[in-house]
């Protein structure tokens, strides 16, 4: 059986979790990943069979029954996560309709995946009901994206369309859009199941003055939607007390969209 630690899986989460905190987007033990696996590629690096604990989820999800992810843990640092991933990682398969969790690796020192697992294994039922290749759920803290929620209105439409026109690449990367959410706890089912309703019409969803979450085909993927995002929401704070001379405007997104093969999410920009 092979090592673990050379599976790519294993490589990019290490990785990517690694970036995210160089970027600042997740201070302390500040957000959480989780990343669906295939059964098979898992059975290449453990033994599937040898189940080492039960956790329980304090949710039920049957559509991911008998699914596997790789996770981050509650109250670990992504700054260490590259020296000890086998302390701040586990891998889970949820069994009894999604009420628990086996772990099969990881969480060496007794603890557990991210609080926000419920938010995550919700959000990762709704996002394979529209697009199964969605195999990421990230969620993170970046300041800019924060910042915005206190000053700009916290309208999906009016948010999106802001963020379209801060940078010409945004309309190409998330054509869907960005929901929003008004301030909620967070670490509760409540959340979870308002950000897996948001996440059936969009794969970024913002957490007002909290953070945002992202989904995707893979953790490369999900972290440029993410950077996209941060990227236009700092251009805005830049310019947001200034006189707008000149933006992006309806026809030119159009054009991008055309030139692209995006579809803009409907209703967002007016007819051509």
């Amino acid at each position: 059986m092979k090592d673990i630690m050379t599976a790519p899986f294993m490589t990019e989460m290490i990785r990517t979790t690694t970036n995210m905190y160089n970027h600042g987007w997740d201070e302390r033990n500040g957000g959480n990943v989780s990343l669906l696996l295939d059964q098979n590629e898992v059975a290449e690096y453990l033994d599937i069979s040898a189940v080492i604990r039960d956790i329980p989820t304090g949710f039920d999800a049957p559509e991911l029954q008998g699914k596997y992810f790789l996770v981050t843990g509650t109250g670990k640092y992504f700054k260490n996560i590259q020296y000890a991933p086998e302390v701040n990682l586990g891998l889970v398969r949820l069994t009894d309709r999604g009420a628990r969790a086996e772990l099969l690796w990881g969480f060496a020192d007794g603890g557990r995946f991210t609080s926000e697992f419920p938010a995550h294994m919700m959000s990762h039922a709704a996002r394979l009901s529209v697009n199964p290749e969605n195999r990421v759920v990230m969620h993170c803290h970046p300041a800019n994206l924060l910042a915005m929620t206190y000053v700009h209105e916290l309208d999906a439409k009016k948010f999106t369309r802001t963020l379209w026109q801060m940078c010409t690449e945004c309309i190409v990367v998330f054509p869907d859009g960005v929901n929003v959410l008004p301030w909620m706890l967070c670490g509760t089912n409540e959340i979870g199941v308002a950000t897996a309703e948001e996440m059936r019409s969009a794969r970024l969803v913002v957490w007002s003055q909290h953070g945002i979450y992202g989904a995707g085909a893979d953790l490369d993927e999900t972290f440029g939607l993410i950077e996209t995002a941060e990227k236009a929401a700092e251009i805005y704070l830049k310019i947001a007390h200034l006189p707008l001379l000149n933006t992006i405007t309806d026809s030119e997104l159009w054009q991008l969209a055309h030139h692209f093969n995006v579809v803009p999410r409907e209703g967002y920009l007016e007819k051509e």
